[in-house]
């Protein structure tokens, strides 16, 4: 999409997803699965394009200037505004896109994201940015984001360390570089498209009183929260997609 990676299945008006991959491309194999699976409730009612960021970024990238590269996107490939779902990291861009180009978005729907950073979130992407810059496999340093159980955290230490292969995480390191400066408690007001947040009452990177500030702030924006779960049980929640799709049909 205007020279951005972007993965596109379904029927119906577009609906812009924008979250993280740790490589700026398209996802592929198991991580396209789990792709697929994420989006597919979405294909029976909307064209899916999920959108990438560019790749070989300069890493002093902000949010704004990564949400300004989605805008030229979204203005050369359609005549409108256009709904668009953030998950994460890709729920900070999406904010920042909303807030400063409000005319390209028409509804918002954000999962497990707020206006900042919550301090065990920075406390861990800090230390996979290190680690990716050095050219070692960064993912280990997320497993405190993942689980609280000490077993668990091995596990996913391990798990990701052997997902990460031979890779280079540049790309990675840079997207959550953006984050780890992205602020936006003092603009929220500048949102003026309907927006839903769905959140984890668990969630360690964007803790529930985060995404309640973030809400407050936005003009008539929704929470909705899960109790018990943490960050990434709430996008694989059943009622997830369902609350989702109730909003941005108009529900």
């Amino acid at each position: 999409m205007n020279g951005l990676p972007c993965l596109s299945i379904g029927a119906g008006p577009p609906l812009i997803v924008l979250l993280f991959t740790p490589e700026a491309a398209n996802p592929t194999g198991l991580a396209r699965r789990y792709l697929m699976r994420t989006v597919r409730p979405y294909t029976e009612h909307f064209t899916v394009h999920v959108l990438n960021r560019p790749p070989g970024l300069p890493p002093t990238t902000t949010m704004a200037e990564l949400a300004d590269c989605y805008a030229h996107a979204l203005k050369a490939t359609f005549t409108g505004p256009v709904n668009v779902l953030g998950l994460s990291s890709g729920g900070s861009a999406a904010l920042q896109l909303a807030a400063d180009r409000p005319e390209l978005v028409a509804r918002l729907v954000l999962g497990g994201t707020a206006c900042t950073l919550g301090p065990i979130g920075r406390r861990a992407q800090r230390v996979y940015i290190d680690r990716a810059r050095r050219g070692e496999r960064p993912s280990p340093a997320l497993a405190e984001l993942v689980t609280e159980s000490t077993v668990g955290r091995t596990l996913v230490r391990a798990l990701g360390w052997l997902a990460d292969g031979r890779k280079d995480h540049t790309d990675a390191a840079t997207m959550l570089g953006a984050e780890d400066g992205f602020d936006l408690r003092g603009r929220l007001d500048d949102i003026k498209a309907p927006t839903l947040l769905i959140q984890g009452e668990k969630d360690v990177v964007y803790p529930l009183e985060l995404a309640r500030q973030t809400v407050a702030g936005i003009p008539g924006a929704r929470l909705i929260s899960y109790s018990g779960r943490g960050h990434g049980a709430t996008f694989t929640d059943r009622r997830f997609a369902a609350d989702a799709l109730a909003f941005l049909l108009g529900g």
